[in-house]
């Protein structure tokens, strides 16, 4: 695990209860982003066994499908290892979920997203060392380094991002959660292009540099 990593544990107060979690049709093209994103390296596990990576899609009613808490090291997914955050609340760091297994530790961190723009309908975020640190480099849009993941800070500070950019898909680093990187659009195979160009772009620089030595 890569030093200044804090991820995996989960910081809301969470309440579960067992049920089943919908299958919308979108689901399966989730789960063929995740497995994509799985193979490119962009959700997976560290070496101490901790997990990385988790994508959700909106439903009705201010709820959102998303992927389990711990789930990373599995190329595919399980629909029980899919969870339906049923509300949840930023100012009391509280999640309520249906489904087998706990929400992500990120749940909140896309649900606020899903509130600050009425025109999102699917969040993937991923953990690229290069990706985080091209974005940052550049200036590109982040969150403050001093805002830890998976908490209400982050929420409020991600809520402020996306209302400050509105044109989708859109790609923000989370400076303090290293090498954290989200991404966010009306679609899942939007969101995914997006990931997957900046993702290329990067390794084109790389591979350009590298020449030119």
């Amino acid at each position: 695990m890569a030093a200044g990593i804090d991820e995996g544990s989960i910081k809301y107060h969470g309440v579960r209860r067992d049920g089943a979690v919908p299958r919308p049709v979108q689901l399966d093209t989730l789960g063929r982003a995740r497995t994509a994103l799985h193979d490119l390296g962009l959700i997976g596990v560290y070496a101490d066994g901790i997990g990385y990576g988790n994508l959700s899609i909106r439903q009705p009613d201010q709820q959102f499908i998303i992927t389990a808490s711990a789930t990373g090291a599995d190329r595919c997914l399980r629909p029980d290892q899919y969870c339906l955050v049923e509300s949840f609340s930023i100012e009391h760091n509280r999640v309520q979920s249906r489904g087998a297994l706990e929400a992500s530790s990120e749940s909140m961190t896309h649900g606020a997203i899903y509130l600050a723009n009425p025109a999102v309908n699917c969040v993937m975020h991923v953990h690229h060392r290069g990706l985080f640190e091209a974005l940052l480099s550049l200036g590109r849009p982040h969150t403050p380094a001093e805002v830890p993941y998976g908490t209400p800070a982050m929420a409020h500070a991600v809520t402020q991002l996306v209302r400050a950019h509105t044109t989708l898909p859109m790609l923000f680093a989370m400076a303090g959660h290293a090498e954290g990187v989200v991404a966010y659009g009306a679609d899942v195979d939007s969101v995914l292009a997006c990931l997957v160009e900046n993702l290329h772009s990067l390794r084109n620089h790389e591979q350009n540099r590298h020449h030119r030595r």
